[in-house]
């Protein structure tokens, strides 16, 4: 049979993860250390924990409402209120997902037709374009650069502006880069999503990992905002809560209502033993990621310093736990030098190609990895760097 026929077009043109496809090459080897997934290396803080153990103990092993337990709406729309200064109707205005990711496709797929345009500033996640392609609309990339720290600047979105334009995506603080927004570039985007009528999808996914005394700003806060903004947010990163996958949306009634019709339809309602651990989050669990963010912010200093020593430029990120060391200097691209490194180092990092094509001649290197590790890749990539003069 031929199979190139069955598969739908969309998909068949959508390529692998450049991430996974990496990794795969480290599988089997205990010899690597790997700054490449974007994970916590902690595990998730027990109180957390113990209120999943305690779910199962108890047989909530139920469906939930579609849009997910009405104490845990109430908790987030607290939540973020608290921390963004935007409130949200816990009823009808916020919906509980199968992680953040699940979040992105139910926004696009809710908000999109056929053909309609989807501006995000790159490099970006790596699935952010495959989900556009996915429900059917065209991905419109704008290059941020690292003389912009990596922010998108409101004269690049404008010249990106076209009359098919309907969605803007966000990601501040930025996965790869760590790039943060600063004020007067959010109000810039947002007088542009005003005078274009464009809705804001704002992946806010590492907004408590912010570092130098900086406070988190959603563009959601902003004037007029409110109202065309989904605010994406969830437990992974912070809360070192990856697996038990659970992300929510804030949005005004009827856009939830739209995403919560797909949601009831493919995935249900999220698992109710990680509804339940995230309830205990929020309400009692903010001590441990103050404490997990000050341990980040610790290694940021120290990466940064060690890249800048061995001569390879690198900005200090605001946020995220990730580093982009600009490694054109050494003459090689990012996938060689990710090949290199890792061959003759025994260190794994992502090229930044896999966060599209602006990447290229950079590297993304996650430092949420143990400190002893951290100091030993570092020492490892400053003899390799050596080596290439």
């Amino acid at each position: 049979m031929n199979y190139e026929d069955k598969i739908a077009r969309q998909v068949a043109a959508i390529p692998r993860s450049g991430i996974r496809d990496f990794f795969e090459l480290v599988q089997g080897r205990d010899d690597v250390i790997s700054l490449g997934v974007g994970e916590p290396d902690f595990a998730t803080p027990w109180g957390i924990r113990e209120a999943a153990i305690y779910s199962l103990e108890k047989g909530q092993t139920s469906y939930t409402s579609n849009l997910g337990l009405p104490a845990l709406r109430r908790s987030i729309a607290r939540y973020v209120e608290g921390l963004f200064g935007v409130g949200y109707d816990p009823a009808g205005e916020v919906l509980v997902t199968v992680g953040v990711s699940e979040a992105i496709d139910l926004a696009l797929r809710a908000l999109l037709n056929p053909g309609d345009e989807v501006i995000y500033h790159e490099p970006c996640y790596v699935s952010y374009s495959p989900s556009i392609t996915m429900a059917y609309g065209t991905g419109v990339a704008v290059e941020t650069k690292k003389s912009d720290g990596f922010s998108l600047k409101p004269e690049a979105l404008a010249a990106a502006i076209t009359p098919k334009s309907r969605v803007l995506m966000l990601n501040f603080p930025t996965n790869p880069t760590g790039a943060t927004a600063s004020r007067a570039d959010l109000e810039g985007i947002a007088k542009l999503c005003i005078e274009h009528d464009l809705i804001v999808l704002s992946d806010e996914i590492y907004c408590e990992l912010r570092y130098d005394e900086e406070d988190h700003l959603s563009i959601a806060s902003l004037p007029g905002m409110r109202e065309r903004t989904v605010l994406l947010h969830g437990f992974s990163k912070a809360f070192a809560m990856t697996g038990f996958r659970l992300g929510y949306a804030c949005a005004p009634q009827p856009v939830i209502e739209a995403m919560m019709k797909i949601h009831q339809y493919s995935m249900l309602c999220a698992p109710i033993m990680s509804q339940m651990a995230a309830i205990e989050a929020l309400e009692r669990g903010l001590a441990e990621v103050e404490r997990m963010r000050q341990s980040y912010q610790q290694r940021r200093d120290f990466v940064v310093r060690r890249l800048k020593g061995m001569g390879i430029d690198c900005h200090s990120p605001g946020g995220a736990f990730y580093v982009f060391p600009d490694i054109r200097k050494t003459g090689l691209d990012s996938k060689g030098f990710a090949m290199q490194l890792l061959e003759e180092e025994s260190v794994a990092a992502v090229p930044g190609t896999a966060f599209g094509p602006s990447g290229e001649g950079f590297l993304r290197c996650c430092y949420a990895t143990a400190f002893e590790d951290l100091k030993t890749a570092m020492e490892r990539m400053e003899a390799f760097v050596g080596r290439l003069g």
